[in-house]
Parts: C-alpha cells; sequence; structure tokens
C-alpha cells in the first residue's frame, strides 16, 4: 500500500500522511518503517478480504436473480369467470382469483362496489345478491355478518356480504348482482 506511493509529490505527500495515521493507530514512531509496513500490508488483506466477500456475496445474490429469472416458470394463480351485474342491469364478466374475497375481486376489476370497511365486517356497503343454487354452496354466515346485512338495502334471502365470500373453483360462471345502495 505504501509502496505505490512516492511517484510524484502529490503522492509523497499521501504516503506521508498514511505514515502518520498507522503511526498513531499502531503507536510506534515514524522511525520503524518495518512496522509502518507490516501492519500496511495487514490493513490491505483485510480491506481485500471484506471487498473480496462483499462483491461474492453481491456476485451470489444477482446470479441467484438472474437464475431464477430466467429458468423459473412464473406463477399463475388459478382463476374462474364471474359475472357481476350492476343495479341497472348489466353484466360484466371478469376473472376472479380463486382464494381472493369477491370485494377484492370487484376491486381489482374496476366494478363499483364499495367496501367502506375495507373487508373488516363493520359495514353493509359490499352486499351482493346470489342466485339461489349458489347461494346454497356458501358457508353459513356469521352473526356479525347477518347483523350487517340487517342494515343493507334491497336484503334478500340470498344475500351476503362480498367480503366474506372466498372465490372457489366451483364458482365458475356465477352470477352475482350488485343491489341499488338507494342513492
Amino acid at each position: 500500500m505504501l509502496r505505490n506511493f512516492g511517484r510524484s509529490t502529490a503522492s509523497a505527500a499521501a504516503a506521508s500522511a498514511v505514515k502518520q495515521t498507522v503511526c498513531r493507530r499502531i503507536g510506534t514512531s515514524a522511525r520503524s518503517s518495518s512496522t509502518i509496513a507490516r501492519h500496511a500490508d495487514e490493513v490491505k488483506k483485510r480491506i481485500t478480504r471484506t471487498t473480496t466477500t462483499t462483491a461474492r456475496r453481491t456476485r451470489s445474490a444477482f446470479s441467484y436473480a438472474l437464475i431464477r429469472s430466467f429458468h423459473a416458470t412464473s406463477y399463475q394463480p388459478a382463476t374462474v369467470p364471474i359475472t357481476f351485474i350492476d343495479p341497472l342491469g348489466k353484466e360484466q364478466e371478469v376473472q376472479a382469483e380463486v382464494g381472493k374475497h369477491l370485494l377484492d375481486v370487484a376491486h381489482d376489476n374496476n366494478i363499483e362496489l364499495e367496501g367502506a370497511c375495507g373487508g373488516e365486517l363493520a359495514c353493509a356497503t359490499c352486499h351482493l345478491i346470489f342466485e339461489q343454487d349458489m347461494y346454497d354452496t356458501l358457508p353459513e354466515k356469521l352473526d356479525e355478518e347477518d347483523d350487517m346485512l340487517d342494515l343493507a338495502y334491497e336484503l334478500t334471502d340470498t344475500s351476503r356480504l362480498g367480503c366474506q365470500i372466498t372465490v372457489r373453483e366451483d364458482m365458475t360462471g356465477m352470477k352475482v348482482t350488485i343491489p341499488d345502495d338507494g342513492f
């Protein structure tokens, strides 16, 4: 490290500054140059080892990401077609990802279904009306959902909250109606 200095006056000044810094750190005088050179070599080895390890880690992470991007198959979630019918009777078929709540499916596809509480079962603004045959396959309502549905407009015997219904593969072709919210 010190040997590279000394080729010009600027380099000589830099070498002197490094030499003084090393001397202060190891607690020797500027006269014992062999101690300074040995210490400088140790510092150089530590720096090289740290830099090499960091580069190896970075290269390893980069290589792994590169391999994953070229060799891994991309995950495609299963989807099923579901039709939303708005209050005016207009139908919109969307691909619903299996495992998502109907409220999220509606939001993902820009369907006007409010969901004011964000799916926390604290309102009835994601009220949906199901066909009887599909309604019969849905899981039982929680008491909290039943309480919220009491606040919904156009409540029917097949009404459920979209935030509580998870899309399943057997829902292919299902139609749900979004009731008029009264406004």
